[in-house]
């Protein structure tokens, strides 16, 4: 989310302080569901959510799934579902899970699952800091930040999901090499995560040119988020990380 959207858009997650417990903040729903909606929350909603063991123990991302599958990729705040919708269908042998607390975005990606038969998608519906935790050690080949909310305001910042210790948490769950990504429209948002990102130890920005982080990634779908930005006049930044070949004090597989 972003600004321009929605003048009390849902919130994608956030710190009360970096480094702090984490919180989720906004609504949940948005405008009212028409029928059909409710009635894939009723019925497919349960066959695709996530239950994450007891604390202290970890999912094991490639048994969610019914179909084989190659990899595993986290999109946190998926908004309508478009981008893990098309990187699902374009990648059968990929098991996509998407965290997205607000109603109204699950049900744009259950009506993309069930009219296109997905089944490599997976949904937490929940804080997505819920289910970094319960994800594995170096389980994960990608994870997509895609337009989070930049909470503009200076005393909002600390609310923002990008925190040393996300990108900690981030790092943690890809496997040596995995890929983050993490798009925005909002250039101080991206200077903020930039920032952060060259504090974390595990993860290297992968630009070598000072263009690559202006264009879109080889495989990127596009997004009506991302086409009403570019109409403002909000070119978005693209930044990608790579976790180094270790994470700090674990041994690759651990």
């Amino acid at each position: 989310m972003t600004l321009g959207r929605d003048p009390h858009p849902p919130q994608r997650g956030g710190t009360e302080g970096e480094g702090a417990d984490r919180a989720f903040y906004g609504r949940r729903k948005g405008k009212r569901l028409r029928a059909g909606q409710e009635q894939r929350l009723t019925e497919l909603l349960p066959m695709l959510r996530l239950s994450l063991p007891p604390q202290g123990e970890h999912l094991d991302p490639h048994a969610l799934f019914p179909v084989p599958t190659d990899e595993v990729w986290l999109e946190i705040g998926f908004g309508g579902g478009e981008h893990l919708a098309a990187q699902a269908s374009a990648n059968p042998r990929t098991g996509l899970i998407g965290a997205e607390p607000f109603v109204n975005g699950v049900v744009k990606l259950l009506r993309a699952v069930d009219e296109a038969d997905l089944r490599n998608v997976r949904v937490w519906d929940e804080d997505a800091t819920a289910l970094l935790a319960a994800l594995p050690t170096a389980s994960l080949s990608r994870v997509y930040l895609l337009y989070p909310d930049p909470w503009p305001k200076r005393r909002q910042r600390k609310r923002r999901f990008v925190s040393d210790a996300a990108l900690a948490e981030i790092a943690r769950v890809l496997k040596p090499g995995g890929i983050f990504r993490f798009a925005s429209d909002i250039d101080d948002y991206a200077g903020w995560t930039l920032v952060r990102a060259a504090r974390c130890p595990d993860l290297a920005w992968t630009a070598e040119a000072a263009g690559d982080w202006t264009r879109p990634w080889a495989d990127w779908p596009g997004t009506r988020y991302e086409a009403k930005a570019l109409a403002a006049g909000r070119p978005p930044s693209y930044l990608e990380f790579r976790r180094v070949a270790t994470v700090s004090g674990v041994a690759p597989g651990a």
